[in-house]
């Protein structure tokens, strides 16, 4: 109500009125008083403020150094090499995009035969499927701020791009493998001519300029080794689903191209798995307060921050479309987090936890279920909204169901 605040902005002030209020009687060193009275109190309250936070942050604040130190530790004493390394595939055996694509090495009109099949074959998969792998597209060709991001965990990082220890021949192992992903994404959608393909690598633009928010703390070796395994699970998850939907829709080649991605990023959650597990045997009290932070934070997905300069919700919407289509859903989310519970023993761990990590257990070991019954309700008022459809630029502004 402008109307009223400008009144009451320009209205007279009491002590200017014809029957002074008490105010206009009170001495300037009673009002001295008063103001540090209340400067007083305004400073107590800011400092009870600043003390619960510091209280929030204590609980599920893990050391640096002690995180720093089993980093160094596991890659000094060869548990990575032995561990953590030959889930890579050696390059002489890995799959690269040109194997699962067309040839180019044939003749002119065997070429044109295959990207023929290829694209009667694509003309069967629904707009809301292209939008699940158009976003899942999008997300792996971010790589470089993925890589970014894993290279500022303290113990564990490629400070010369070419050291030696164990963590950062994965990192740059994992990095090579992944970037397969984009390329043969990206290439199987150009060869399809089902997608706009402007709008997709604008998006792609946009994502890397954009970056990411992924964890509480970028630096944290338990928070990166804790969200790595989500992400890589989630990611498995998604393309899996993919891969069986193209599959149901007539897609051979679609199918391929997403089961052996989602391959991958099965034997990656499975290194990040068997890290943090180790953690949890190093440092059980700092990884339960870990497990606790990142969860209350959320897994985010990495495309989060995603756009192509129209939808201002071109992530929700692409979301709210791979939850319809049940390439990615809330319930999986929840079973992502009991698996975790359960792979890693979080409700076993006993005597040696603080008070602050029986209470990061406790709240760990609740989620899954108040996740469930988040999901529910979700999907009992989605039961009761009319449907809803939103133009995504990435399928020429075709309209997709989103609800």
């Amino acid at each position: 109500m402008p109307g009223v605040m400008t009144m009451m902005a320009v209205a007279p002030s009491p002590c200017l009125s014809v029957k002074p209020a008490r105010l206009c009687s009170i001495s300037s060193k009673e009002l001295l008083v008063k103001k540090r009275s209340s400067s007083s109190a305004h400073l107590l309250r800011r400092s009870w403020a600043a003390r619960a936070a510091a209280t929030a942050a204590t609980a599920t604040a893990t050391d640096p150094y002690v995180e720093q130190q089993m980093m160094q530790r596991l890659a000094e004493d060869g548990w990575v090499d032995e561990h953590i390394l030959p889930l890579l595939t050696p390059v002489e055996e890995a799959w690269q995009p040109a194997d699962l694509l067309p040839s180019f090495a044939s003749s002119a009109d065997e070429q044109r035969s295959q990207v023929a099949e290829l694209q009667a074959r694509a003309a069967g998969v629904p707009d809301d499927l292209l939008v699940c792998l158009v976003g899942n597209t999008v997300t792996e060709e971010s790589l470089p701020t993925y890589m970014c991001m894993a290279n500022r965990v303290a113990g564990g990082s490629d400070d010369t791009g070419r050291d030696g220890h164990g963590w950062a021949r994965w990192l740059r192992g994992w990095t090579a493998e992944e970037n397969r992903h984009g390329d043969l994404l990206n290439r199987y959608l150009y060869l399809s001519g089902r997608v706009d393909m402007a709008a997709v690598e604008r998006t792609v633009h946009h994502l890397l300029r954009a970056g990411m928010r992924a964890i509480p703390r970028p630096t944290s070796a338990y928070h990166s080794l804790i969200y790595g395994a989500f992400q890589e699970r989630a990611t498995f998850v998604s393309h899996a689903r993919t891969a069986g939907a193209a599959a149901r829709h007539g897609d051979a080649c679609l199918a391929k191209i997403c089961g052996v991605i989602a391959a991958d990023e099965r034997r990656h959650e499975a290194a990040y798995t068997r890290a943090s597990a180790r953690a949890f045997e190093e440092d059980p009290d700092g990884m339960v307060r870990a497990l606790a932070a990142v969860m209350r934070a959320k897994v985010t997905m990495p495309g989060e921050l995603m756009a192509d300069g129209r939808d201002g919700r071109l992530f929700d919407h692409f979301s709210a479309v791979a939850q319809r289509s049940g390439v990615y859903t809330a319930a999986d989310y929840a079973d992502m987090v009991e698996h975790f519970v359960r792979r890693w023993k979080v409700a076993e761990l006993g005597a040696g936890l603080s008070s602050e990590g029986r209470r990061a257990q406790d709240f760990v070991c609740g989620l899954p279920r108040k996740i469930r019954r988040m999901e529910e309700l979700a999907h009992d008022r989605a039961a009761k909204m009319e449907a809803q459809s939103v133009n995504f630029s990435w399928v020429f502004d075709r309209p997709v169901r989103t609800q």
